[in-house]
């Protein structure tokens, strides 16, 4: 069966595809051409209920179900996503403005990785025991918790959406999940592909809807006992807020405010192609770009001249063509956001280096989102373009004398989602991934993921872990037994 995108995306609820019960949708515009090229469910609580229904009768025979069974199943899925690579990987781009070779190359790869790296984990997953000295031996079940909730952003649609699916499947929990509304394709196409792959019905129900009518719903519903987010900390906040003192679990994945940190000794050539990347992928929208980058006083001039000509040379471009290094921004409304936030550099003293403008590429693309990749200089640490996240294509440098005022610059932040540490001292580079506030640390790289390491942040980052053993120990209740011997 040919994977192809709809004009009009429908839920997924008990193995079925159906329009919303209000019957209401919503336009799905492609931020490339500024155009609406498809329909997304406006879903609300009727839906999220009949999910809930079917999660909840689904769930006897899942959570109990081997874990030969499930791997089978799950292993199934990302063997369909690598099939309809190229299906999928149009349908991001298009969806979400990013470069098609970018999506062919990471989001779709990442989502199938997902699928099989859970699966296989399960095969491993085992539990604890602990003896006391003959008196009695304790041991930890770990059981499923139930119906689940899994909400992802609109950045890394595909990515984000099955890592948290996917571990929530393979521990046995039956899910109910919200693509985000921006960007619901390819949550739809990964519906069909679980139809295929025979995963039984109710165990993953997609529904599709905004924040306030559906997403807010999913996270104050009584039956749903745990919540996995990856979005805004304002929009954390808002489900905490309603979560916890319903009890549920919670994790979630917000901002960052990421720091660079660049020391003279370090890997040049390297450094310079990297920091590219990590200013600037995805156009800045992922949330462990080095939007702050900090350079060493004595290379300050030569990194700045030679940063600026690289990224002149990032023109944004139509996301179709292997030519764009940079796509569009994902969609209006963040488009205006990024320029206001880049108005308000100006206004706080800022100066644009480099971009800073809108871009109108021609051709089909002439009333896309596009804005020139932005550097600026001359801010302070405690201003607004330097503590507040803009997630868009758009850097700051500051410059500092000594480790002990980098660290300072580093720690300067509500963030503490990642950070960066370039330099060949490999003293110093333990000495500041120790004291750097940061969930994440990348020592000479960056978005090197082995997918079996914690994921998450400090402070206005996040609450929790993903990844591993840490996402597959989240979707369970750890019960402990106590035998007397």
């Amino acid at each position: 069966m040919k994977l192809e995108a709809p004009k009009q995306i429908l839920n997924y609820i008990n193995g079925e595809f159906s329009d919303p019960e209000s019957g209401k949708f919503m336009d799905n515009v492609n931020p490339a051409t500024g155009e609406v090229y498809s329909q997304t469910p406006d879903s609300d609580a009727d839906d999220v209920q009949l999910a809930v229904d079917a999660a909840k009768q689904a769930f006897s025979a899942w959570s109990t179900s081997s874990p030969e069974f499930r791997f089978k199943i799950l292993n199934k899925i990302a063997e369909l996503i690598d099939e309809n690579l190229e299906a999928f990987a149009l349908a991001e781009s298009n969806d979400n403005g990013k470069p098609l070779w970018l999506s062919k190359k990471v989001d779709i790869p990442r989502a199938s990785d997902n699928f099989r790296f859970f699966a296989t984990g399960l095969m491993h997953f085992a539990s604890e025991s602990h003896g006391m000295q003959g008196k009695a031996i304790n041991y930890t079940l770990r059981n499923p918790i139930g119906v689940v909730g899994c909400i992802s952003p609109w950045n890394l649609p595909l990515y984000l959406f099955t890592w948290k699916i996917a571990p929530a499947l393979a521990m046995g929990n039956c899910v109910i999940a919200k693509p985000s509304e921006v960007t619901p394709m390819t949550g739809y196409l990964l519906s069909e592909i679980c139809q295929q792959a025979g995963l039984p019905a109710g165990v993953l129900n997609i529904v599709h809807g905004n924040g306030p009518n559906c997403g807010s719903v999913i996270v104050s519903h009584p039956e749903i006992k745990a919540i996995s987010f990856t979005g805004s900390t304002r929009a954390g906040k808002d489900i905490a807020a309603t979560a916890a003192p319903m009890f549920k679990k919670l994790s979630l994945e917000l901002g960052g405010k990421n720091p660079n940190i660049i020391f003279a000794d370090c890997d040049w050539d390297k450094m310079m192609r990297t920091t590219i990347q990590s200013s600037f992928a995805n156009q800045g929208q992922i949330c462990l770009c080095g939007s702050r980058i900090l350079v060493e006083e004595s290379i300050y001039e030569k990194f700045k001249t030679e940063f600026i000509e690289r990224v002149k040379a990032l023109q944004p471009g139509d996301p179709l063509l292997d030519t764009s290094k940079q796509g569009a921004i994902v969609s209006k409304l963040h488009y205006e956001k990024v320029l206001s936030c880049i108005e308000l550099a100006k206004e706080e003293g800022g100066i644009i280096l480099s971009g800073g403008k809108a871009v109108k590429p021609e051709g089909r693309c002439a009333n896309g989102y596009f804005i020139e990749p932005t550097i600026i200089e001359g801010l302070g640490p405690d201003c607004r373009t330097n503590m507040e996240e803009i997630f868009g294509p758009v850097v700051t440098l500051q410059s500092f004398k000594t480790e002990e005022e980098a660290l300072v610059l580093a720690n300067t932040s509500d963030y503490g989602l990642a950070a960066t540490i370039w330099t060949e001292n490999v003293t110093r580079a333990n000495r500041l991934a120790n004291k750097v506030h940061s969930g994440i640390i990348w020592v000479n790289c960056w978005l090197l993921r082995d997918l079996r390491t914690p994921f998450g942040g400090f402070k206005n980052s996040g609450v929790g872990r993903e990844g591993g053993w840490e996402a597959m120990r989240f979707f369970t209740e750890p019960k402990n037994v106590c035998i007397e011997l």
